[in-house]
């Protein structure tokens, strides 16, 4: 128990206790130095029967100079944050990189109406995860506060150091595969546009207005190969929003549906497929879809997706170099990752009736 009159113990309070000094006791709780065995003992008995814990984290850090935190900013929410295969390989490539250097990540969900308040969250360097236009106003706003700033995914913003993935040529790649095999009619399902993650059809003011980077980067890349192709933009990259999105562009009469849909992550085609299947749609015979990410689906359709595999764990592994490379003083690399077009069981050629 402490003293009812110092009621916040010590660590000058526990040196007294055990008969040390003080900086002895904080070598203890540090672990930054050699102490005998014994010694330490005492140290921690006398810790344990005041009550103290250890030095305040958050006077240790600005003694450093460093808070140990590494802030991934996201605009999904975090609930969907952890359910997106994809963000989950990027933040294992992020812990693998950065582990060794003892940090820890803290992820932050922003939103204009989040409340969470980017210039007083502490932390070393951010990472932009998924991040659109409308975070540039909050870009400005850790700058001011010199933190190095990776943003992956995102559009170009000044003194913020890229990880790159080549989603508009990677899904035109994707489309140029389905013209090979025959398809005109070919109908989009994008991940949101906005950050209201609205559903609906995609139209050309909806299309200007749009603030979401990779969205807009696969749009792009499917319309240079099918320029009037039309779509729904999902309200999250989930198989439920495929499947709803499937159905607003399936349950039409044969003559009006498209032949081919491309997904822009693997969760909203397989949702598609689930929704051509209740419809009784077959796949790939009568219906061909295209993916991006090449994650596990395994539970989720039997089928093996045709599909743009990304690197993501390599990208999240980029982002925690360039992260350690300007904690370090140095000046960051920017990177440009690649993807695979893999085929699988899910493209076909249209059918002839």
């Amino acid at each position: 128990m402490s003293d009812p009159a110092n009621p916040r113990p010590t660590l000058a309070g526990v040196a007294a206790r055990a008969g040390v000094s003080a900086s002895t006791a904080s070598l203890v709780f540090s672990g930054a130095g050699p102490v005998a065995e014994a010694t330490r003992t005492r140290v921690l008995e006398a810790a344990a029967a005041l009550g103290y814990a250890g030095p305040d984290p958050t006077a240790r850090s600005l003694r450093r100079g460093r808070t140990g935190v590494i802030g991934v900013v996201t605009e999904d929410r975090l609930g969907d944050a952890f359910r997106d295969p994809i963000n989950l390989a990027l933040l294992d490539g992020l812990g693998e990189e950065l582990a060794d250097e003892g940090f820890g990540l803290l992820v932050l969900p922003w939103a204009p109406d989040s409340g969470v308040d980017l210039s007083a969250v502490p932390m070393d360097a951010a990472i932009l995860l998924g991040c659109s236009a409308d975070l540039a106003h909050s870009v400005e706003v850790l700058q001011r506060r010199r933190l190095p700033l990776v943003a992956i995914e995102a559009p170009p913003l000044a003194g913020v150091v890229a990880i790159d993935l080549d989603n508009a040529d990677a899904t035109r790649r994707g489309a140029e595969l389905l013209r090979e095999l025959g398809h005109r009619r070919v109908a989009l399902v994008t991940l949101p546009l906005d950050l209201g993650r609205t559903r609906a059809p995609l139209t050309p003011a909806r299309e200007q207005e749009a603030t979401a980077f990779t969205a807009m980067e696969r749009i792009r890349g499917a319309r240079a190969v099918f320029p009037d192709a039309g779509g729904v933009s999902a309200g999250g990259s989930t198989v439920a929003e495929g499947y709803l999105a499937g159905r607003a562009l399936l349950d039409v009469p044969p003559a009006d549906r498209p032949t081919a849909i491309v997904a822009q992550s693997d969760l909203l085609a397989a949702g598609v497929i689930r929704a051509a299947e209740e419809l009784g749609i077959a796949v790939p015979a009568e219906l061909s879809v295209l993916g991006f990410d090449g994650v596990r689906l395994d539970g989720i359709t039997p089928y093996a997706l045709t599909t743009l595999v990304q690197p993501a764990v390599e990208k999240g592994r980029a982002a925690g170099r360039a992260v350690r490379e300007a904690l370090a003083g140095r000046t960051p690399v920017p990177v440009s990752f690649a993807s695979e077009l893999r085929a699988g069981t899910t493209a076909a050629p249209p059918p002839t009736f």
